[in-house]
């Protein structure tokens, strides 16, 4: 049993295997991006499509992550700080880094994420990287 690439130190299994396969809703918006890195590991388009809030989903997203999703190679994923986004919770924000390779060059993406549920499920808002 491997474990999960959002470093939870939990099994894929446990972890963001249910939220993928939609056995499982992620409870907090933490959850909900650790599922978010592991989509983007794992190349799981559908999911990242379908967990983007659709007041800020680009009618192209699909296309555009088709067309770019085999061009990096994630390997590492650091939460940095969360802001509200619990179980009860409307809204929440998550700082990260994640680490990735790029055409066999090592890069790092420090992100801001915000969350929001919509329909009672935990959505990506959008992000601010730098």
């Amino acid at each position: 049993e491997s474990l999960c690439p959002c470093k939870s130190g939990n099994s894929y299994y446990t972890c963001c295997m249910p939220l993928h396969y939609h056995k499982a809703k992620a409870e907090t918006a933490e959850e909900l991006m650790r599922s978010r890195y592991s989509a983007y590991f794992f190349r799981l388009v559908e999911y990242l499509v379908e967990t983007t809030h659709p007041d800020t989903r680009e009618p192209n997203l699909k296309a555009e992550l088709d067309a770019t999703i085999h061009d990096t190679n994630w390997y590492f994923l650091t939460i940095l700080n969360t802001s509200k986004g619990g179980k009860e919770d409307k809204v929440g924000k998550i700082e990260f880094t994640a680490r990735c390779y790029v055409d066999g060059e090592a890069k790092e993406l420090q992100e801001r994420s915000r969350f929001k549920r919509y329909k009672g499920s935990w959505k990506y808002m959008a992000g601010k990287t730098w």
